[in-house]
């Protein structure tokens, strides 16, 4: 009846399943024939299934999914649930399908990736980490072969070679960051032989909602011309010194701090009686704050750790180390001085992508998660992407309980410390699932302290979480975790080889423990689903405190809340609803966040495309070489005849292709200063939004005419040298190296907020 309300409402999550279910019994009745095929016969029936067109007919998508359920039963003794085939249904009319954990997902996306590659399409299947991207790639090999079709995969370690190899197949496994890095260099090539990734057909993206809308926010980076940063060791010393509370205050989102009156007082004393707000150096304050924002903000084993004497970052959704992250420039190096570390090389920007502009290549996407329809308005609006839920194959039994709520922090500890006890002394499996690394790391040995020994996975021990996942329904087992929790891995009652299965359904399956809410809803209920797997016993129950995070920063006002006086309980029911209500907060500011990087971002990919396709006219067409023959006919008539036309051409190519991209950087970076300073622009009443485009427009007109004017003076200053034409010596110059990294948005402190702070400040002093 709801799904029937939905549908009628346009609402997201309203895919109808019914097309797909009428299929499923055709599906079963053509088992019994295909059984009694060999595999040569089965692998040249699922070839003829390529003599048509997307979208596949009715009769064709039965024949598929008849023909994948025996391929999976011959190479991967798994028969796909009816579930799983209606999950290979939606995907393949381009929906997202929401399948519960353990309900074989990775099953359900290979057979659609067969399904579009045996139409022809180059699909691309897209995860969350280089680890599951080649996992997945080869376990699914052997279906793939049977119905004849290639499969590569790629990771970061792989070589320009091996990235070609792998993009020539018909089906590509990559991370997503892997393929935007790509996507990147691409841009770069000055030859057709140096290109990587073909042209995108379908894109089938695992772990969706972490994808595209976790992963939306930060843009991937290509940058060169590296040189070493500059440490301030000295101010990172200086802010050291500093008293919170007295000489800064944190904001009560815990995203802001700003210097009081005594602490501008300070520093300036520190630094010799210097106008901390003088116009004369405005780059001190920025330096200051940089360094008071390191200090005051960023938490180690929070919000990064320190791993082989450098700062990796901790990506905030998945709690895993993101290798290739890191802050702005001037704020890692802030936090390397606070650790300190040598700081970090750092360079010009390039090119950058966001994971939203990269997808929407796609002609064609889809993709599949256990938590869809949380996020399915942003999937609509940034994706136009609808939701289908597929229900699971067997019943969720799973029981979730009441969150426990608590007026401290320390007494939310000692309950989660004795229902672990309670619950472990059963035998049966726990896992906990903490906001960080330093918290589940305290919860350890707190929990070691008291006699119950347990196994910690965050992200100083990435490496070992499939491993240390795969055994968390072990008998008697307890998993300490952050909210990485071995997304991708099943947890099988029993232990990874269910031997003492039996055993551990009789203590009520796995029992989940959330150790505080998160900002997301969906957090939670990844959680939550570790337990219940394809209609396994469980349990879960989430401890939430007033001091936690989520309620101090996004409800700091509320209060009044009765308590029981034994363990400091809250009894007040309506506290729940202060809970909720605070998480919403949270997922509000995230989602602004989300629309914020779209709406900067759109404008500039519209002029990033006109620039692609210029480029791309250069390097396959020879608009290059073709504009110059008319812009320097006489110097283009006296080269020909020294070296040759594929000599012009090549010359003509490289000049060209330089001031594109020369343009694009210079023009990237001032784009990245409009949009940082642009802030200021709200102390006129007037839309940021509005007025970065009103400054980006103009801005770029007449950019392909200038870098054609340019291409032109430097082709006729061309001298043959060695029968050869020297771009170099007329100033042709690409970066020595190049290398890439995703960075965060600059979290704090922008033009605007310093100068309500000087405001505040003269304010407070007169």
């Amino acid at each position: 009846m709801a799904e029937s309300v939905r549908r009628l409402l346009g609402k997201p999550g309203s895919v109808s399943l019914q097309p797909y279910t009428k299929l499923l019994k055709t599906i079963e009745e053509r088992e019994e024939a295909l059984r009694e095929l060999s595999d040569a016969e089965l692998t040249e029936a699922a070839a003829e299934l390529g003599n048509a067109e997307l979208p596949y007919d009715r009769a064709d998508l039965a024949e598929l999914c008849a023909l994948g359920r025996e391929a999976a039963r011959r190479t991967l003794q798994e028969r796909p649930f009816d579930a799983q085939l209606v999950g290979v249904m939606a995907l393949l009319d381009g929906h997202v399908a929401e399948m519960a954990t353990g309900e074989g997902k990775t099953l359900t996306g290979a057979l659609a990736a067969a399904g579009f590659a045996l139409r022809g399409q180059r699909v691309h299947v897209l995860s969350v980490n280089d680890y599951l991207a080649r996992r997945d790639a080869e376990w699914m090999r052997p279906l793939y072969t049977l119905l004849g079709v290639e499969v590569g995969w790629i990771g970061q370690e792989s070589t320009t070679e091996e990235r070609r190899a792998a993009y020539a197949a018909d089906i590509t496994y990559a991370s997503v960051s892997e393929l935007g890095f790509d996507v990147l260099r691409d841009r770069l090539a000055t030859d057709t032989a140096d290109l990587v990734v073909p042209e995108p057909n379908v894109a089938i993206i695992d772990e969706a909602d972490s994808v595209l809308v976790d992963e939306a926010r930060v843009p991937l980076v290509l940058a060169g011309a590296a040189e070493p940063a500059e440490s301030d060791a000295a101010m990172a010393e200086l802010v050291r010194k500093l008293r919170p509370g007295i000489d800064y205050r944190i904001d009560d989102d815990g995203r802001n701090v700003h210097l009081t009156d005594a602490g501008i007082d300070a520093v300036e004393k520190a630094l010799g009686g210097v106008d901390l707000y003088s116009e004369e150096d405005t780059t001190l304050l920025s330096r200051v704050n940089l360094a008071l924002h390191a200090h005051a903000l960023l938490q180690r084993d929070v919000h990064y750790v320190v791993r082989d004497g450098k700062v990796r970052l901790i990506n905030e959704s998945r709690g895993r180390i993101a290798l290739l992250q890191r802050w702005p420039d001037g704020l890692q190096a802030a936090v390397e001085a606070k650790e300190h570390l040598a700081a970090s090389e750092t360079g010009e920007v390039l090119d950058s992508i966001t994971v939203q502009s990269l997808v929407l290549r796609y002609p064609v996407r889809c993709g599949m998660t256990g938590t869809a329809m949380a996020v399915a308005e942003q999937l609509r609006e940034f994706y136009e992407l609808e939701v289908a839920v597929i229900p699971p194959n067997k019943p969720n039994i799973r029981i979730d309980e009441e969150d426990r709520l608590y007026a401290t922090a320390e007494e939310k500890e000692d309950a989660v410390v004795e229902k672990v006890a309670e619950v472990h002394a059963t035998g049966r499996p726990i896992l906990i699932g903490t906001q960080d690394v330093a918290e589940s790391e305290r919860l350890a040995k707190r929990l070691e302290r008291a006699g119950l020994e347990c196994v910690v996975l965050n992200a100083k021990n990435d490496a070992d979480e499939a491993a240390v996942i795969a055994e968390a329904g072990t008998y008697g087992r307890i998993t300490v975790s952050t909210q990485m929790a071995g997304r991708g891995t099943d947890i099988r009652l029993g232990g990874s080889d269910m031997s003492d299965r039996d055993r551990v359904v009789e203590t009520g399956g796995l029992y989940v423990i959330g150790y505080g809410r998160y900002p997301s809803s969906r957090l939670d209920d990844q959680l939550r689903g570790r337990a219940g797997r394809q209609g396994d016993p469980g349990g879960s129950v989430f401890y939430v405190s007033v001091e936690d995070d989520l309620i101090a920063n996004n409800v700091p006002e509320a209060r009044g809340y009765r308590v029981s006086s034994a363990d400091g309980a809250i009894t007040d029911p309506a506290w729940r609803q202060t809970v909720d209500h605070a998480q919403r907060v949270a997922e509000g500011q995230l989602l602004e966040l989300h629309r914020n990087t779209w709406r900067y971002n759109k404008l500039i990919d519209v002029q990033r495309g006109v620039v692609l396709d210029h480029r791309r006219a250069v390097l396959h067409d020879d608009l290059g070489s073709r504009q110059l023959a008319v812009d320097c006919p006489a110097t283009y008539e006296e080269l020909v005849e020294q070296v040759g036309e594929e000599e012009v051409a090549r010359a003509a190519r490289l000049v060209t292709l330089y001031h594109l991209d020369r343009g694009w950087t210079d023009h990237n970076a001032f784009l990245a200063d409009l949009r940082e300073g642009i802030h200021l622009r709200f102390l006129g009443r007037r839309d940021p939004l509005d007025e970065f485009n009103r400054d980006a427009v103009p801005a770029f007109k007449g950019f392909l005419d200038e870098a054609r004017a340019r291409a032109a003076e430097m082709f006729a200053d061309l001298k043959v040298a060695d029968g050869r034409l020297d771009v170099a010596a007329a100033g042709v110059k690409r970066p020595s190296t190049t290398w890439t990294y995703m960075v965060q948005d600059q979290p704090f402190s922008t033009d605007f907020e310093n100068i309500v702070g000087r405001v505040k400040n003269l304010v407070g002093r007169d």
